[in-house]
């Protein structure tokens, strides 16, 4: 093979990543001022004043926006780690280089037999179509470990389990990764290393489970699925109000406590879906663990009563890690991922305020960009059935009898 044909690509891309990626970073820095709110103020303000909490050795047991589980205090204190720059800065050179160590993952499943460049490409696109906010947050390191796990889940489930354990207790979602693992190994590994870091941090730090109490009283964010009912109930003289509430902007009032109960739900019923497929899917190809990964955390985004706009970023990486399969099926699911993803930019942080407003513009993107993701949903939850349980009488296993696998691709 023709070295320049495969280096080529690989050198595109590559410059590409870099050029979007300074313009994140020149924004993140404002030497460039993104339209909209400043994204930054969450790393100035609330990261830094958690950093102060835990440098003490306690979670911030008295605030009610610390909703994460305690490994996330590595990640607030990571920008510890870069002493020589201030705080914020020190926080968007690492998640830099965690967009890096995602680029560097995809580039390296995508050069082997039976891969694509189309995952690498996805993340090169999708990251920069959410603007700044990537870089303002620290879904973009939990992803990375994500985006690790599964590209090591199809020949070393240990190291899977391992990573995914670590990946849940940074961010409670990455524990959905394991819904298309076949081996126990993978299972046992995530178990073992969440388990210990939930013993751990306790003994460490005073506080580490305080944040399951903090999510009880939420209402209905504004720019989820749910949060459209109150948009529409507000043309018609709906009397609730608008309130940064637990860290998010959020409708509280009438008939915010049904709307929440109806999200709550609809993820039960995707919980359910996900139960049933696994029970009747016997045809696990090596991208059906990536593909699975990516359906169940875009059915829990999609039905959550919080869509926060940087939770486009774990799915932007699930989209990506499926396309490094070249016999993927989630390539129209991630195209509308994507298309999502630059719908969400707009309504934030762009033209926030007309998304608080409940004005024609904010409602029409919100209408926009979630329908995207229920869209993308049905689509990827069909194909993935259709791809992995046999039609009936085509010898569906019986409940409870072990499912087939075919011979994986090592990573």
């Amino acid at each position: 093979m023709d070295s320049t044909r495969t280096t080529r690509p690989s050198a595109g891309l590559v410059l590409v990543w870099a050029l979007t990626r300074l313009v994140l970073l020149l924004f993140v820095l404002k030497v460039f001022v993104f339209p909209g709110p400043d994204v930054t103020s969450d790393v100035s303000g609330i990261y830094r004043g958690w950093y102060e909490v835990l440098r003490t050795g306690t979670f911030p047991l008295d605030d009610v926006t610390w909703q994460y589980p305690p490994a996330a205090a590595l990640a607030i204190l990571s920008p510890a780690l870069l002493f020589f720059l201030d705080y914020a800065q020190a926080f968007f050179v690492l998640a830099f280089l965690a967009d890096l160590a995602v680029l560097a993952l995809l580039l390296w499943a995508g050069l082997r037999p039976g891969r694509s460049s189309r995952g690498a490409w996805t993340w090169v696109v999708g990251v920069p179509l959410l603007g700044p906010t990537v870089y303002a947050r620290y879904d973009v390191m939990v992803t990375a470990v994500a985006v690790a796990a599964l590209l090591a889940g199809v020949g070393r489930p240990r190291l899977m389990g391992a990573l995914t354990g670590f990946a849940a207790m940074l961010k409670v979602w990455p524990v959905l990764l394991l819904v298309g693992a076949v081996r126990r190994r993978a299972w046992a590994a995530a178990a073992v290393t969440a388990g210990v870091l939930a013993a751990l941090f306790p003994l460490l730090m005073p506080g580490a489970f305080a944040f399951l109490t903090f999510q009880r009283d939420r209402g209905t964010e504004v720019e989820s699925l749910g949060g459209l009912v109150f948009h529409v109930a507000r043309q018609f003289g709906w009397d609730g109000e608008v309130l940064l509430n637990y860290g998010s902007v959020e409708f509280l009032g009438p008939y915010v406590d049904v709307v929440s109960a109806a999200a709550l739900a609809l993820t039960g019923m995707a919980f359910g879906w996900l139960v049933l497929w696994r029970l009747l899917a016997s045809r696990f190809l090596p991208h059906t663990l990536a593909e699975a990964a990516f359906v169940a955390v875009l059915l829990f985004t999609t039905t959550s009563r919080v869509i926060s706009p940087q939770y486009m970023v774990w799915l932007v990486g699930l989209a990506a890690v499926c396309l490094c399969f070249s016999r993927t099926t989630m390539l129209l699911p991630a195209r509308l991922v994507l298309v999502a993803s630059f719908v969400t930019v707009l309504e934030f942080p762009v033209w926030f305020s007309h998304v608080v407003a409940s004005d024609p513009l904010g409602v029409t993107l919100l209408f926009v960009r979630n329908g995207l993701l229920v869209l993308a949903s049905v689509t990827a939850a069909r194909a993935l059935w259709r791809s992995t349980v046999p039609r009936a009488g085509a010898g569906t296993p019986l409940p409870g009898r072990p499912a087939r696998t075919e011979d994986p691709v090592s990573p």
